[in-house]
């Protein structure tokens, strides 16, 4: 910790000794106007300061994030680069120069996506998909210009690249993201690349004894039909009884392996054993794009990606939000996606979601997802209500609280099950199921749960809710995240969402969290079972007109037996169009608050021992 505090006491000195300081009043003032003429910009969910938001690390105190950027324009192009950015601790990020550009033949035309790999002895590298000269995705490995660098500022691509092709009977635009890679107990490294052919997603394997020369597996690690091209695959280990996160090369029998593939503009994921003598992936269920399907989150949300935090022991996890408005708004606003707290064709218009934690779930069917707990950090004033009855048809406003950027959790109690309606044996798809039975429709229990980014008068509103039936000898949760009504504007889209919730009313509470920041909803139900991600525009409920409510609109009575809602201060991104590099380290110096300090000194100086943290800057 004492060389973590040092490294940024450092970074904090090294910026005010060149003259970098003196910017933070004009970064706050651009940070403040941008905000206002951009109300649908997020506060705490990461966004690059113009475009749209690949591999993720931690590195010698940092944590990095590298991420798909169009330096030309807001949307997706040619020219694709590897934007860089650091965290000491995942909330306040620091934009650095780009990582990788397109400059030689083997990728040439763009750099895609890839992810990071640590080596041993603390080596990281990079494998990343070029689009060559010939517009074929072929698989490139980079290396850091000097490892003593915890910002990792500069990256040397090999000069064999490229490492891999597209091989026999695939074709050269769908061979692509390479994945974090595991080094099995014979000690070869091993990789997927995501892939189709004859109507199958596939995760082709490769094998390497030295991460230079790979060869390809005489069978993909695993394939299923009817899924249509696999992007941004991911394949990590979790543990069957903690909830800590292990390195993505244990194997061992106290866990299980997870296969991710975003495709269908989901992404969607099963659980299963790893056979490492066949080499395949043996799943519990083979995934086909269905309703049913298990996701990472039923929402805008795509081509994720999770790495094991070795400073924490979790295994956490970074998704892609799209956006729900329209190309020629993208353009206008001069961004375009966001991080929730990938890549091609319509999903390149992108933010991200909060980063959050995963784990296996008690019962080993699924993952369970939470924001990380760095989030606490941003919470500012709380409101909290205890044993609220909600009768039929009613609302309370969740008040003195900022609605427009806040986190809110609730649980509700149900005192009277048995009377729950009936469960029709026809409503499979729980996705039509909410569109068809929004919150405007009325049932027993439900649809009760939170409106969120609501008008005063509720003519605008995101509805994030439950309803419960009774079923054969079981009750069955439904989970909605309802936009119908989430602005004025039609030209948007306003999908309802919508998932099954695994969890018994009669022993447990129905508890639901939300992340709500301008524009970007994230709903976790059930201790985080069902993650919904929503992206909304109102006209009206923005900023200080914004409102938060609880609500039921069932004919039974709702008891919520607590709420708590905390007003969420915003993160240092850089969020200035015009934001300097300068600038945006002099934020996160300021936020961190270490300069002036007694570990620091002072700004006004740049002491020895920083002079070669410094000079790495």
């Amino acid at each position: 910790m004492a060389t973590l505090v040092l490294a940024i006491v450092c970074l904090c000195c090294a910026l005010s000794g060149n003259g970098i300081g003196a910017e933070l009043e004009a970064a706050r003032s651009r940070s403040i106007t941008t905000s206002r003429e951009q109300p649908y910009r997020t506060s705490y969910h990461f966004q690059s300061p113009r475009n749209w938001l690949n591999g993720l690390m931690y590195y010698k105190g940092f944590y990095h994030l590298f991420y798909q950027y169009n330096p030309h324009s807001t949307l997706f192009s040619d020219g694709m680069v590897w934007a860089h950015s650091v965290s000491y601790d995942l909330v306040n990020w620091v934009h650095l120069n780009h990582a990788l550009e397109p400059s030689e033949p083997f990728d040439i035309t763009s750099c895609w996506s890839g992810s990071a790999t640590i080596l041993p002895g603390n080596r990281p590298v990079i494998l990343y998909t070029g689009i060559d000269a010939n517009y074929r995705q072929v698989q490139n490995l980079a290396i850091p210009k000097n490892e003593s660098d915890p910002f990792l500022q500069e990256w040397v691509k090999f000069s064999q690249n490229p490492i891999i092709v597209p091989p026999e009977g695939i074709e050269p635009d769908n061979f692509r993201d390479p994945t974090t890679a595991w080094q099995g107990p014979d000690g070869k490294w091993r990789i997927i690349v995501g892939s189709w052919k004859d109507d199958k997603g596939m995760a082709i394997l490769y094998q390497s004894d030295d991460f230079f020369n790979w060869s390809k597996s005489e069978h993909p690690l695993f394939t299923s039909s009817k899924t249509g091209m696999w992007e941004c695959l991911d394949f990590f280990p979790v543990s069957m009884d903690s909830m800590n996160g292990v390195d993505t090369s244990t194997l061992n029998p106290s866990t299980r392996h997870v296969m991710k593939a975003s495709f269908n503009s989901h992404d969607y994921y099963v659980l299963g054993t790893y056979d490492l003598e066949l080499e395949r992936f043996l799943p519990d269920d083979d995934p086909k794009g269905a309703s049913l399907d298990l996701r990472l989150d039923y929402g805008k949300y795509y081509a994720s990606k999770s790495f094991f935090d070795s400073a924490k022991n979790r295994r956490i996890l970074f998704g892609w939000v799209n956006e729900s408005d329209s190309t020629e708004d993208d353009i206008a606003k001069g961004w375009s996606g966001l991080q929730v707290i990938g890549l091609r064709t319509k999903f390149n218009l992108f933010c991200r979601h909060f980063p959050r934690e995963i784990w296996l779930d008690r019962s080993g069917k699924q993952l369970i997802q939470q924001p990380v707990e760095e989030i606490k950090t941003l919470r500012d004033k709380n409101v909290g209500v205890k044993s609220l009855e909600l009768d039929n048809g009613s609302t309370y406003e969740v008040s003195d609280i900022t609605a427009s950027q806040v986190n809110v959790e609730v649980a509700f109690e149900l005192p009277k099950l048995e009377d729950a309606e009936l469960m029709d044996p026809n409503w499979l798809d729980p996705q039509i199921l909410c569109s068809e039975k929004n919150a405007s429709v009325r049932g027993k229990y439900g649809p009760f749960g939170l409106l969120a980014l609501a008008t005063e008068d509720l003519r605008e509103q995101t509805a994030i809710f439950f309803r419960v039936f009774r079923g054969h000898n079981k009750y069955i949760v439904l989970m909605c995240s309802d936009q119908s009504r989430s602005s004025l504007r039609n030209e948007i889209d306003k999908t309802t969402y919508g998932a099954f919730l695994d969890i018994d009313p009669q022993v447990e509470k129905i508890s639901l969290r939300t992340l709500i920041d301008h524009s970007i909803i994230e709903s976790f139900g059930g201790e985080g079972k069902v993650c919904i991600t929503s992206r909304v525009y109102p006209v009206l409920a923005i900023d200080e007109a914004a409102r938060l409510y609880t609500f039921n609109y069932g004919t039974l009575s709702v008891r919520v037996e607590r709420l708590d809602a905390w007003s969420m201060r915003k993160a240092r991104i850089g969020h200035g169009e015009t934001l300097s590099y300068g600038e945006s380290l002099a934020l996160q110096c300021e936020n961190l608050s270490f300069c002036g300090s007694e570990e620091g000194q002072s700004c006004g100086g740049l002491p020895l021992h920083c002079e070669e943290s410094a000079s790495a800057i």
